[in-house]
Parts: structure tokens; C-alpha cells; sequence
């Protein structure tokens, strides 16, 4: 397995929709850390999900006033975007930009109301409460250094995202996200073959359980992956002539890509 070099930490949360606030803070220093933020998605059983991205906040100090210090980050990418397309490592950029350094709170996405959803060809409203005015808040909890670049992926999960409105037809948005930021985990990536048949592949230990989809050629990245060693398995469509295959004994290391030197084959049904 070949290793290489990248910086990120992870924090996992299921965030609820809370509202927001205009406020700027006031608190700023002469030096600077370099920050980006990047969109990916976790697996669903759907065929297209939009979502709306408005705003992308920061809040630099903790205090009791959950509503205070909230600024918003420059030249946020906004826009509306099918989070299942952002697999098999894929990922939107939603901002780059330098902020002061010191500590970091809380992060927030905020999403609008023009939310879809494809369900067997058919679009239809992806209900949000309250999109307009709120936020997913995400706990940072993170001093950033002076002249040091850092990276947050806001892994959007849809299969835990999606709740389906009793026998109404209709799908609300109860968004739930891991945010990874730097230098506290790892990842994985790897290639599965046949590349024309996507597959499910699930990183997990006794602790830690990461998923993603493979992409068009067959590659996957599973991100915010905590040090240890991982078992990793390859579920192909159901309505493929594949079966599963299991790789055991993956490491992670703490600021690593680990990159699976051998193909995945999955075997074919007898």
C-alpha cells in the first residue's frame, strides 16, 4: 500500500437546521491561515439530489450567544448542486479564502429552499424547514496557525439526509454531515473493476464505519478516516452479475492517503 502525504481531521455530527445570524466579528488579528471548504456526498439510493448552497459562515469565538460573531466567508461558490455526483472522492469547491488566524468555533452551511429530488425519473421538491433563514451549524473547536493552509470537507450524507413523509410520496431534507478538518485522520483510495458496474465501498473497524460510491472509472476516496485498521468491502449493484469482495487489514495513519496498490476485482456470480 503506498502512502502519501495530506492534512486532515474529522468530527462527526448529525446537525439539525438552526437559524442564523448577520452579525460579523469584530475580533481580527494581522496574520492569516489559509482555509477551503469542499462539498462531497455519502451513499443514496437515489437517482439525483439538489441542494442549494447560499452561504458558507465562520464564528471565531465560543460564548453563549449561540447567534453572535457569525460572519460569512468571501466569494462563497453558491449555487445548486446533485450531491450524487460528488463520489468516488469527488468534491465541490464552496470556498477558498484567507481568514484571520486564531481559533475557530463553529462552521455553517446555509442552504435555500430550491431542493430537489429524482425518484425514478420523476423531479419533485425536497422539502426544507426553514431553509431560508437557517443553517447547519458544525463544531470546529480549532486554533489555525499563522501562514498555514487548511482544508474542511462537509461530507453531506444522503442516505441519513432523505426521510420519506409517511405514504404522501413527498421527501424532506433533515440534512446530516461529517466535517473533516486538519490533520486528526486519514483516507483511503482505491480502484474497483469492472469499472461499468457501481459499487458500495464501506471502510470499517470497531469504531469507525466510512462509505462511498465508486466513480465512472471505477475510483473511490473514503475521507476522515481515524488511524487504525480498517477492513474494506466492495458491495456491487444487486442487479449486477458480481459479487462482494472483502479486503482485510487496511492502515490508516493520521495525515496519510493509504492508496490500495492492487485492483479490486469483484468476482463474477457462478
Amino acid at each position: 500500500m503506498k502512502k502519501y502525504k495530506f492534512v486532515l481531521m474529522t468530527l462527526l455530527f448529525s446537525v439539525g437546521l438552526v437559524s442564523c445570524s448577520d452579525d460579523d466579528s469584530n475580533g481580527t488579528t494581522e496574520d492569516t491561515a489559509r482555509i477551503s471548504v469542499e462539498l462531497t456526498d455519502a451513499p443514496g439510493d437515489y437517482e439525483e439530489v439538489w441542494v442549494e448552497v447560499e452561504d458558507v459562515m465562520i464564528k471565531r469565538e465560543a460564548n453563549e450567544n449561540e447567534e453572535e460573531g457569525w460572519v460569512s466567508l468571501e466569494n462563497v461558490r453558491t449555487g445548486t448542486y446533485d450531491l450524487l455526483t460528488l463520489t468516488g472522492g469527488e468534491t465541490q469547491l464552496l470556498a477558498d479564502t484567507e481568514i484571520p488566524a486564531g481559533y475557530l468555533s463553529q462552521m455553517r452551511l446555509v442552504l435555500g429552499d430550491n431542493n430537489t429530488i429524482v425518484v425514478n425519473g420523476v423531479s419533485q421538491t425536497l422539502n426544507t424547514p426553514s431553509a431560508q433563514t437557517a443553517g447547519l451549524k458544525l463544531q470546529v473547536d480549532q486554533e489555525l496557525e499563522a501562514d498555514i493552509e487548511y482544508k474542511f470537507i462537509l461530507d453531506f450524507d444522503v442516505d441519513k439526509s432523505v426521510v420519506k413523509a409517511g405514504e404522501s410520496g413527498n421527501f424532506n431534507l433533515h440534512p446530516v454531515l461529517r466535517l473533516s478538518a486538519v490533520a486528526e485522520t486519514g483516507s483511503i483510495f482505491g480502484s474497483v473493476h469492472p469499472t461499468d458496474v457501481q459499487a458500495l465501498v464501506v471502510a470499517e473497524n470497531a469504531d469507525t464505519s466510512v462509505s462511498a460510491y465508486t466513480d465512472d472509472e471505477g475510483n473511490f476516496k473514503l475521507n476522515g478516516l481515524p488511524a487504525g485498521t480498517y477492513k474494506v468491502t466492495v458491495t456491487p449493484d444487486t442487479e449486477s452479475a458480481y459479487l462482494f469482495k472483502v479486503v482485510n487489514n487496511v492502515k490508516v495513519e493520521v495525515g496519510d492517503v493509504t492508496e490500495l496498490e492492487d485492483t479490486i476485482y469483484l468476482p463474477e456470480v457462478e
